[in-house]
């Protein structure tokens, strides 16, 4: 789990070092104290039969990881998935969300959902190759975020 943790880590970095004109937005949300606390709880927050946490490994080095977490009775929702810079290209962020979507399909959940930062056009572009589209906010944002954070959905 601690590989999974320092991906997690690399991931608020990289979110920091994309909004270089407003640092503020990503403490406002992943506060740093917060976010450590989460980590500690992944096992759990992420736990079955209503979560996961996916891992994509070479040479017993995890290079990426992802999550899922239940919305409601018929949404999951993805998060934190991220590849590390040295394995980008290589299509393990599709690999994950992927195994997301037929983990969800197959617990019977039929949407799956995230929330991403307009600052990452990747994975915007990873996210809309797999079918997911603009969706209504599935959790209230202040409204300096609001503009920052785009909500995507996709039936399973």
């Amino acid at each position: 789990m601690g590989a999974v943790r320092a991906l997690c880590r690399a991931y608020r970095a990289m979110l920091v070092a994309r909004n270089p004109d407003l640092p503020e937005i990503v403490d406002q949300y992943y506060e740093a104290a917060a976010y450590e606390a989460l980590l500690d709880r992944l096992p759990e927050v992420h736990a079955r039969p209503d979560g996961a946490i996916f891992v994509s490994e070479r040479d017993g080095t995890v290079l990426a990881c992802g999550m899922t977490q239940r919305l409601d009775g018929e949404t999951v929702e993805i998060k934190r998935v991220f590849v590390d810079e040295a394995a980008r290209g290589a299509g393990l962020g599709r690999a994950l969300c992927v195994a997301a979507m037929d983990r969800a399909r197959a617990g019977g959940y039929r949407r799956i959902a995230l929330d991403t930062m307009v600052t990452l056009p990747e994975a915007i572009a990873l996210y809309e190759g797999l079918g997911f589209r603009p969706c209504p906010p599935y959790h209230k944002l202040p409204p300096n975020l609001a503009p920052r954070v785009l909500f995507l959905g996709a039936d399973l």
